[in-house]
């Protein structure tokens, strides 16, 4: 019952700050549910306690009874990747899969080092040691965009299709490289009898990661077949539900990746399975219902990534850090775009534009928090929990609201420059 009453909250709390956002303040939905909870978090804390100290008690108990990380990463993540991945088109994904594929791998790795190495070297400027075992860590953390923040927000920025399809695809594969290397750097960190060596993370990447597609292949194809024996769309929508919920179930007890596994049948389901086992009006009602999912979960989601600043001590006590930090993950985000750019991929067209946006467009989000609420308490899991959000909070706030505006600003610079080469190339061959 307790459950249920916490749930009853969180939604009553997600319309009436929805509504809110609607009525007034008019930001995209998902921002502006975050930034109301975070000023109501703001109250809670400063007015609520000494006027109210009754009301501030239950809502800082409720969060606090909350797991957000088993919340997020066990439930939620499931039904919102599953239903992302649902409305992609599956052959964008495979013209771009060698860039998608390096994205999600590759820049996660170097994005991960480049945090960790420039973090150790400047946290001594602001009077602290981090282990360097600690930095990377963070660096593991805070390299995955989100895939649930990007998916949303990108919807609304009308980023153009091809940086669309890119950042999106990296963004719900890169997940699974990040969860399994977290993995690793978690043991060596906390387990001093856990042996790192070449074979034993790749043993637990084939296992978290290969296992996860392997079952979302049988989820999608098996869930298809089934489909494709019927044409109802309410039976319909409750096998897609299985799918989701008992993929999950399947996935824990397997230890494979459960939001890998969720993404490869998403894919399969909207793309196979819509072409050969749904009537129109199937899809019709199965797409509105799994919109409608999406749109509840990323309302309780961007809830929840707002009232976890009540979960949070001191946020102005590693304030400095925590911008500096912002810059450390944009530089790192960069580089780890720009030199496989130009080194393995350097058959593939990248414009500067291209490139900026695949910056800019890389947002983090609760995916961060949630792995870095996972760690066991120790004398830094406070310290990097409050970079970590100042770093989300930057990136979902100020990246989430301008991504629009940069794609709009970098494409009419490319227009210009394009149409000055046309001009500049008319003029050299009629001098000639």
């Amino acid at each position: 019952m307790e459950l249920y009453y916490s749930f009853s909250a969180l939604i009553v709390l997600a319309a009436i700050f929805s509504y809110a956002n609607l009525r007034f303040l008019k930001l995209p939905g998902t921002i502006g549910i975050m930034i109301i909870a975070m000023l109501v978090s703001v109250i809670i804390r400063v007015v609520g306690s000494v006027f109210f100290p009754s009301v501030s008690s239950e809502f800082l108990q409720l969060f606090n009874s909350l797991d957000f990380n088993e919340i997020l990463m066990g439930a939620m993540l499931n039904f919102l990747l599953f239903a992302g991945a649902l409305h992609v088109n599956i052959s964008d994904l495979k013209n771009l899969r060698w860039t998608i594929g390096t994205y999600a791998t590759i820049s996660v790795v170097i994005s991960a080092f480049i945090i960790a190495s420039i973090l150790h070297y400047i946290a001594p400027f602001f009077g602290i040691q981090i282990p360097y075992i600690y930095c990377l860590l963070f660096g593991t953390l805070i390299s995955p965009t989100d895939p649930i923040v990007v998916l949303g927000i990108l919807k609304q920025a009308k980023v153009p299709k091809l940086i669309e399809t890119k950042i999106t695809g990296e963004s719900l594969f890169n997940d699974g490289v990040a969860v399994v290397m977290f993995a690793v750097v978690l043991q060596v960190a906390t387990n001093t009898n856990f042996e790192v060596s070449w074979q034993s993370i790749s043993l637990l990447f084939l296992e978290e990661a290969g296992g996860g597609v392997l079952l979302g292949l049988v989820l999608g194809f098996s869930a298809s077949k089934a489909l494709k024996k019927i044409d109802d769309y309410k039976v319909s929508a409750l096998i897609t539900l299985s799918i989701v919920m008992g993929g999950f179930l399947i996935a824990k007890e397997l230890h494979v990746s459960s939001p890998l596994a969720m993404v490869i049948a998403g894919l399969i389901i909207g793309n196979y399975g819509q072409k050969v086992a749904m009537s129109e009006t199937t899809k019709d009602y199965l797409n509105k219902f799994w919109e409608l999912i999406d749109e509840i979960m990323n309302a309780v989601l961007f809830l929840f990534i707002g009232f976890e600043l009540l979960l949070i001590d001191d946020i102005f006590r590693q304030i400095l850090l925590g911008v500096v930090t912002i810059f450390v993950v944009l530089l790192a985000r960069c580089l780890s775009i720009v030199i496989p750019a130009r080194t393995i991929l350097r058959r593939s067209t990248f414009s500067r534009g291209s490139l900026i946006m695949l910056v800019w467009g890389g947002i983090r989000g609760g995916v961060s928090i949630a792995l870095v609420l996972s760690m066991p308490n120790s004398e830094w899991k406070e310290l990097l929990l409050e970079i970590t959000y100042i770093v989300v909070l930057f990136s979902i706030v100020v990246q989430g609201l301008t991504v629009g505006k940069v794609a709009k600003r970098v494409l009419k610079d490319e227009a210009e420059e394009a149409k000055a080469e046309e001009v500049e190339e008319y003029m050299t061959s009629t001098k000639l």
